[in-house]
């Protein structure tokens, strides 16, 4: 049986599920022809989902059919399809991040108390300059040698970039003496984007798949391609029953703790590309699914105009001073627990295309980068965070932290955290770890908490877990959903929740049971990488040829 999604755009717009033993080509000249006589277009495709590949090195999910040529095949009847994550990172993925010209120079003054104020200083005469054509002002550089921070340098302006002379022991170190806990720098404007009043419409869309950028709206007169808007996918309580999260077993050391799910949505931070009719395509593909069983969605335009952009740190390393008289025994190792004392070298707030490039931290609370909700397309790469010091218990040592959307980490480091790589409650992905490694781990790396979506591993070595966490913290439940280990090595846990999936392919390593017994996840290739080698690259080759 032939197996075909038709996608009607037809006043409202509805989408239609046909199963059919009918040959193929016969159908879809009735179905057009249906789609003509309703006064509408139609898109058809088959959708034949995709069973595990029990060929080693090989994914039924996404193949290179010829050098930047992807074939997709969905994992579901409705067209569910892994997402295209090369939209991650700064300009929106392929983008090379730029040497901005140095505006401002500060040598370092030995023995001269702290430096927070004039590298502020400095951070600030040249966020005064104009922006040039490409959008920056320019980099304030830090010359090799030592500096002092007692305080929190803040860039609050488009165009402006904080670079040292080299992050290793001759380049550039700034010491971190604040005896509270703070990040070193701050990054972003005064809000983040923010719905307009009355501006919503409806998805009319009954199902948007997983991957898909394209769906039809109630009204879009009111719409414009460059528009910056939330697509809102919902999830009702019948969603919430259905997968469980109501449900959740309390916490055996601590009942009232555990706090049960309720009705809530994600946000995907789009730019609208093409609108046809009521039918809207967006710029970077959804994570989660919009079901109207569970809700539907919406689109809402966005105020954006007090985030700001193309802002960097880059080429320096950072030390935290603590108090070494505070220890603690975990697993008979004395560790040092200090908690009041720099947290993050970088808090990525209200920022758009940024980047953190080519920095180390040693003894931070966490390391290198808080990426917050208000932040979009940043890039994180060739960065080490050593040797946090903190409890080791919850909420500590995440030293690549992400809440925000298409960022990608590539080629970093983390050295005794709890949760190297991880994502927080309710991200609205994608975005990626690539090419990333950490060692001596507390806890694995991971989506944390409540439902995070779209997630991609790729080629990390590292202890890994998706899973339903259920009681664990206060009711964490399903940490993830549509979460993608690509050629990852070390340990994992991969689990399936109800209503998404979640994919181990060419995993090497130890395949771990889980926490609590849930249904397995997608796996492929166990014990062989699968091609191509990464699934970031590839795709990012694949919609640049296309582009071309």
């Amino acid at each position: 049986m032939t197996v075909f999604r038709v996608a009607f755009r037809a006043g409202r717009g509805s989408d239609v599920t046909v199963k059919s033993s009918m040959q193929p080509a016969w159908l879809l000249r009735n179905l057009l022809s249906l789609a003509v006589c309703a006064g509408g277009a139609a898109t058809i495709f088959a959708v034949t989902p995709a069973q595990p590949s029990k060929e080693p090195g090989v994914s039924a999910l996404v193949s290179e059919v010829a050098p930047g040529q992807l074939r997709y095949q969905p994992y579901t009847e409705a067209g569910d399809t892994l997402p295209d994550f090369s939209h991650c990172g700064y300009g929106g993925g392929g983008v090379a991040l730029p040497e901005v010209v140095v505006r401002e120079r500060l040598q370092p003054q030995a023995g001269k108390g702290d430096d927070t104020a004039r590298i502020q200083a400095a951070l600030d005469r040249v966020a005064q300059l104009p922006l040039d054509a490409q959008g920056f002002r320019g980099a304030v550089l830090l010359e090799r040698g030592a500096y002092r921070c007692a305080g929190v340098l803040r860039i609050n302006a488009s165009g402006v970039v904080l670079r040292g002379e080299g992050f290793g022991p001759d380049g550039t170190v700034i010491t971190a003496t604040a005896k509270k806990a703070q990040p070193l720098v701050q990054l972003g404007g005064t809000a983040g984007p923010r719905a307009i009043p009355r501006t919503q419409t409806e998805i009319t869309s009954t199902y948007v798949p997983v991957g898909a950028r394209s769906f039809s709206v109630a009204n879009a007169t009111n719409l414009a391609v460059g528009q910056t808007v939330f697509v809102v996918r919902r999830g009702n309580a019948a969603w919430i029953t259905e997968i469980g999260m109501d449900r959740i077993t309390p916490r055996p050391d601590d009942p009232k703790s555990t706090r049960q799910w309720t009705p809530f949505d994600l946000k995907f931070d789009r730019v609208i590309v093409a609108i046809e009719g009521n039918a809207i395509t967006i710029d970077a593909p959804l994570a989660c699914a919009i079901d109207a069983r569970w809700g539907g969605g919406a689109l809402v335009r966005v105020n954006d105009e007090q985030r700001i952009e193309k802002c960097g740190v880059e080429s320096f390393s950072a030390i935290s001073v603590f108090d070494r008289s505070l220890t603690a025994t975990h697993q008979n190792e004395q560790v040092y627990t200090d908690e009041d004392h720099a947290t993050y070298l970088i808090e990525f707030g209200a920022v758009k295309h940024a980047w953190a490039r080519s920095l180390t931290t040693l003894a931070f609370a966490h390391g290198i980068a808080l990426v917050t909700g208000e932040a979009k397309w940043i890039t994180i790469v060739e960065c080490a965070a050593l040797d946090p010091v903190s409890q080791i218990t919850g909420g500590r040592r995440y030293p690549f932290y992400l809440n925000g959307q298409l960022t990608l980490v590539q080629r970093c480091f983390a050295r005794r955290a709890r949760h190297a790589f991880v994502f927080g409650s309710r991200v609205a992905g994608p975005n990626v770890f690539l090419e990333s490694r950490s060692e001596r781990d507390y806890g694995s790396s991971e989506p944390h908490h409540r439902w995070s979506v779209g997630g991609l591993y790729d080629n990390v070595e590292a202890p890994l877990a998706i899973q339903d966490r259920q009681w664990m913290g206060s009711g964490h439940g399903w940490a993830g959903a549509n979460y993608v280990v690509w050629n990852g090595t070390g340990s994992l846990i991969c689990q399936q929740p109800p209503t998404a999936q979640n994919f181990s392919i060419g995993f090497v390593g130890k395949k771990e049971k889980g926490s609590f017994a849930r249904a397995a996840g997608w796996w492929e290739s166990e014990g062989k990488p699968v091609t191509p080698r990464s699934l970031y690259r590839a795709q990012l080759a694949a919609r640049l040829a296309q582009q071309n």
